[in-house]
């Protein structure tokens, strides 16, 4: 499917030994000079006014020895509060470090987020690893370097100019040489990171800028254990939940005994309306669930929302209107306004992998084995949760199978923790069923998006309006009450109030705001509280409707000026990045292309994701089958600036990726529910992209920018490939797609009218 340059199938895999855990605390009262600022997707983090200069995270962890600890014997241990969903950021950030300590990665030890070893970089979402993470990975490194040399340089009596370094190893020019390991001895790296850094030249990179094997692939190549869901800890049990067959219906009653006499069965455990079993066996477990769950008493709940009429009812239940742009100045009279409204519909996560999570109370200490995206903002709601302080408590993470997104990985979690707590001693493991990873997740919400545009005599666009209807797009874990099992207690908690996501990272307005020079615009985020089903973050958050509906109505709004669509959005386009990844997609992809057969279309589109991120532009080309709606992505061509780039072969994985779900996304997932209940409980009512359908031919064209920020790509594709898909039906089909699933029955009956 995928064209790359030459791998070398020989390039060895790196081998890490372990590591001592060491735990560290911020500089004294740094949390009384704290400004609270919000972060990307999650709770709010703290910027003191001291360290407001510094590099990424380092603002908020500004301590070197919080992220890079050498012992005397000379091993090296890298730490990153992010964490590795499947993205291959693990790998992108040892190179980053290695980079600067002018060490082969193999001579590294890099451990990612634990509560009780790694700083609080909070959430690893919104494709901000990169650049807050590696940002300050990058700066933090260089310190460390230059501290390292300065003290051998002291140490040796010369000029530290006059110093090299190879694999941890200084060396001087009359050849005296210096380890990392002695040189700590003379160098206390617990100290502030700086403003400025003795970066290296990007033009003598070796390690960043080329694509190393991925850390993670071997053993998920090969069958070895890299899940949560593959743990196995000495006398570990099996737990599986019981959840109510709607929102807020209450457990009434059970029939205990029968249960705890069928094989294998340990305890039931209940609290309020969470209810668990507990076996020595895993199937055990099942069986054991499955007949607890049919023999439960539940309270009615109640009713979820008509799917017909859900648009409207997001139009009737926005309490909050918020401009998050509103410009005007002098342009020509408008000859032609055009106006369309788009809706999406709401979709689930689909995890390939139902949640997991392992917890074990021992000697009044509780750890959790979690796939949670923040394992900080986890250990404080748990601790909340169980009423225990938060150093008694240490998240680690561990990869999950299927995320990108709040899933069930935190709820999953909070069970296990309740378990776990209520059975001191024990190893605790909990998987969700498929039918609750589906049915009990946190959906994207449906939105509703309205455009309106105005174009002069000479085919410029001189008035843009735009306003979106949405629920929130981050119920990210903030305190005990966002945790689902919480909320289901005796004692139940409330959850924090939903609140809007603010400019320039946005929620549901996410890239509401085009990048496109338009004289006249004004743009509105309605935002609503409450909602009907429950809804958080699942990638690219609004940007994937936004972009696609901004770039939809490019298409027609170049259509209806009678000019070519690529070199209607040049017209528009004033940022010179911008306009490089435009012109390249268009050029690869020979754009544009001849008259082309019945039922072949193309399409372009182009999104800076976030306004802040990745700048990605794409032509697709596709066929229509006419009688099923079935749409076929032939071939695309992408051009992609991230910055610099750290791993050519880790952005083009997650380009690709991010087409691919979000052709899943565009094309073919809804949501099914009606007022009783969710029926989407599984892969044949909940259908995604397959292996048949996927695209036959991507080509993802890179452009480096040496020194430049790095820049997140991991979520950058998913809107411009919803556009490119809807404005590549209309050239095939001459039908304008305004809701999403495009293809199918809907398609179908389009096609035949």
């Amino acid at each position: 499917m995928n064209d790359h340059d030459d791998i070398d199938q020989g390039r060895r895999h790196f081998m890490f030994s372990g590591a001592l855990f060491v735990a560290f605390s911020l500089a004294p009262g740094a949390r009384a000079l704290a400004q609270e600022v919000l972060a990307d997707e999650g709770a709010a983090v703290h910027v003191a006014k001291a360290t407001e200069t510094l590099a990424g995270s380092l603002k908020t962890n500004p301590l070197l020895d919080a992220w890079i600890k050498i012992t005397p014997g000379g091993l090296v241990t890298v730490f990153t509060g992010k964490v590795e969903l499947g993205t291959g950021v693990r790998t992108a950030l040892l190179q980053v470090a290695a980079e600067e300590l002018n060490m082969k990665p193999s001579l590294i030890t890099f451990l990612t987020a634990d509560t009780g070893a790694s700083p609080d970089e909070g959430l690893t979402a919104g494709s901000h690893t990169m650049a807050d993470s590696g940002s300050a990975l990058l700066n933090a490194s260089a310190q460390v370097r230059g501290l390292l040399v300065d003290g051998a340089a002291k140490h040796f009596g010369v000029d530290a100019s006059t110093l090299t370094v190879s694999d941890a190893v200084i060396k001087a020019p009359d050849g005296r040489t210096m380890s990392y390991g002695d040189a700590i001895g003379i160098v206390d790296l617990h100290r502030k990171a700086t403003p400025t850094s003795p970066l290296k030249d990007p033009a003598t990179f070796t390690t960043i800028g080329t694509s190393l094997p991925r850390l993670d692939i071997p053993n998920k190549v090969t069958g070895g254990v890299s899940y949560v869901q593959d743990m196995q800890l000495p006398g570990m049990l099996h737990a599986r939940v019981v959840m109510p067959p709607v929102y807020d219906a209450k457990l009434l009653s059970f029939d205990e005994a029968a249960i705890l006499k069928m094989p294998g069965v340990v305890r039931i455990v209940r609290n309020g309306s969470m209810l668990a079993v507990v076996a020595h066996g895993e199937w055990q477990a099942v069986v054991a669930q499955r007949a607890l769950a049919a023999n439960c008493q539940w309270s009615p709940g109640r009713a979820l929302p008509d799917r017909e009429k859900v648009h409207e009812d997001l139009k009737r239940i926005s309490t909050q209107r918020i401009e998050i742009a509103n410009t005007h100045s002098a342009t020509a009279p408008a000859a032609k306004t055009l106006t369309a409204t788009f809706r999406k519909n709401y979709l689930l996560h689909g995890s390939i992998g139902p949640s997991c999570s392992v917890a074990h109370l021992d000697n009044g200490v509780l750890t959790v084995w979690t796939h949670s995206q923040g394992v900080y903002p986890l250990r404080d709601a748990l601790a909340e949760m169980l009423s225990m302080p938060k150093p008694s408590i240490r998240c680690i993470h561990t990869e999950g199978s299927g995320c990108y997104g709040h899933n069930g990985a935190d709820d999953v979690a909070a069970h296990a923790a309740l378990i776990a707590a209520a059975m001191p001693g024990q190893p605790i493991r909990v998987q969700w069923m498929r039918e609750q990873e589906h049915t009990w997740d946190h959906f994207t919400p449906a939105m509703v998006t309205e455009v309106s545009a105005s174009l002069d005599a000479s085919g410029h666009i001189v008035d843009w309006q735009y306003e979106l209807w949405s629920n929130s797009h981050n119920e990210r874990i903030v305190n005990a009450g966002r945790l689902l099992p919480a909320r289901m207690l005796e004692t139940p908690f409330v959850s924090a109030p939903s609140t809007p996501m603010l400019q320039p990272e946005g929620g549901g307005d996410r890239n509401a705001i085009p990048l496109y020079a338009l004289p006249a615009m004004h743009i509105v985020n309605n935002f609503s509280p409450t909602m009907p089903l429950q809804t958080s973050a699942m990638r690219s958050l609004g940007a994937h409707t936004n972009v696609w509906a901004i770039e939809s109505f490019m298409d027609e709004l170049a259509h209806a000026a009678g000019v070519e669509p690529v070199a209607f959005r040049l017209r528009h386009m004033q940022d010179p990045r911008a306009r490089h990844v435009i012109e390249l997609a268009a050029q690869q992809f020979g754009w544009p292309r001849p008259p082309r057969a019945r039922n072949r279309g193309v399409g372009f589109a182009f999104g800076k994701y976030k306004n802040l991120m990745a700048y990605v532009a794409m032509a697709v080309e596709i066929t229509v089958v006419p009688e099923t709606g079935q749409v076929i992505l032939e071939h695309a061509d992408v051009a992609v600036d991230a910055g610099q780039i750290v791993s050519p072969d880790g952005i083009r994985n997650q380009i690709e990726g991010g087409i691919v779900q979000s052709a899943s996304w565009s094309l073919y997932e809804e949501l099914k529910y009606d007022t009783q209940r969710v029926r989407s409980f599984d892969w044949s009512s909940y259908p995604i992209l397959r292996f048949s359908a996927a695209p036959r031919s991507l080509k993802v064209h890179l452009i480096n920018r040496p020194g430049a920020p790095f820049l997140g790509a991991a979520e950058a594709s998913m809107g411009p490939t919803a556009g490119a898909l809807a404005n590549a039906i209309f050239d095939a089909t001459g039908q304008r797609m305004r809701e999403m699933p495009f293809a199918g029955d809907g398609l179908r009956k389009r096609i035949d009218a």
